[in-house]
């Protein structure tokens, strides 16, 4: 009787160990998710405050965290910001918003934003975004960046001002990748920058290039001593990035318009006046007028000036276009070749 005993509670005991096993697994997963949680909320609570100490004020509202039990997902039912590092109070605000973390992936977080971002600016103006989607997604190491990417569907975008007329812009798609540079010397601070917009539309260069056609523009650059900017984007920040010689560097610019065809390649910077500075040279095809005034007129009355030095096919342009003598800026003007343009004189930035 006893050995018979004994033999059962034997084969019950292997009959429930999997599910006892199953069971203590669970919980250990509750628990690791849970620490985790906590762990994503000490991070989040310890940025915010951070933010705050450089004059931002970020405000997520109706904040949640959930997503057990392989994701971490962090909503907010609006989210906002109230920055004071421009003099003047900027306010930004979007609809929900919502940032995924996958267990098993922890450098990588995916974001979503309902729009419209709506902003308020200094001196009264105002910027307001709206899209279909927009999808983001952040790889990090050890809280550093290493890449970031945004997407997205059918941007329309307004700018007002007291007494100017409102400036539009939208496009069919808008992709932004920024991660950092492999190849530069550390020293560089480098951060390369590929953007793309697809069936893009400027009101204001339709009337400079006489065409109301949809455009594509692809650019890729380069951003040095990129580490000025960890603070935001604000005076500091861009007095900081002068000071240590940051530029940006163009390596291609090609934008479609129709039977129009631009790309050019730069430099840019922020002289001592605290303007945009640099120079770019440019090729083109098919554009007919520039601000009313025919291509061909511009280029024959450069050709005079220069001794007939311009020609159709300079050194430097791509096959069927026509390069351009180097657009400059410079104090504040803006050149072509030895010409002046008859612009206004370029804003100063800060």
């Amino acid at each position: 009787m006893t050995a018979t005993t004994s033999g059962r509670r034997s084969s019950r005991f292997w009959l429930h160990a999997p599910f006892v096993l199953l069971a203590l697994l669970a919980a250990g997963w509750t628990a690791f998710w849970f620490v985790v949680r906590g762990r994503v909320v000490d991070a989040v609570d310890t940025a915010l405050a951070k933010e705050a100490g450089l004059g931002r004020s970020w405000t997520c509202a109706d904040r949640s965290v959930t997503g057990f039990p392989f994701r971490v997902e962090l909503r907010c039912g609006a989210l906002s910001l109230t920055s004071a590092r421009w003099g003047e109070a900027v306010r930004v605000q979007t609809g929900p918003a919502l940032a995924v973390g996958q267990i098993y992936t922890p450098n990588l977080v995916i974001a979503q934003i309902a729009g419209p971002l709506q902003a308020t600016l200094p001196e009264g103006r105002k910027f307001e975004l709206a899209w279909t989607q927009l999808d983001a997604s952040l790889t990090h190491s050890a809280g550093d960046p290493e890449r970031i990417s945004l997407v997205v569907a059918a941007p329309r975008a307004t700018l007002t001002a007291p007494g100017l007329e409102p400036e539009s812009w939208q496009a069919t798609e808008l992709q932004a990748h920024l991660r950092r540079n492999p190849a530069r010397p550390s020293a560089d601070q480098a951060v390369d920058l590929a953007i793309t917009a697809k069936g893009s539309v400027l009101p204001a260069l339709d009337a400079l290039l006489g065409t109301s056609e949809p455009g594509d523009v692809d650019i890729q650059a380069t951003l040095t001593q990129s580490q000025a900017f960890r603070i935001g984007l604000n005076p500091d920040a861009l007095e900081a990035w002068r000071t240590a010689g940051g530029q940006i560097e163009v390596t291609k610019l090609v934008s479609v318009k129709g039977p129009a065809r631009i790309e050019a390649t730069g430099q840019f910077l922020i002289d001592q006046t605290h303007r945009p500075a640099g120079q770019v040279q440019a090729s083109l095809a098919g554009i007919r007028q520039i601000a009313g005034i025919p291509v061909g007129g511009i280029a024959a009355g450069l050709g005079g000036l220069l001794g007939g030095r311009l020609s159709a096919q300079l050194p430097g342009a791509a096959p069927g276009l026509n390069a351009l003598p180097p657009i400059v800026l410079r104090e504040g003007r803006v050149y072509l070749g030895p010409i002046r343009l008859p612009v206004q004189p370029l804003p100063v930035l800060y």
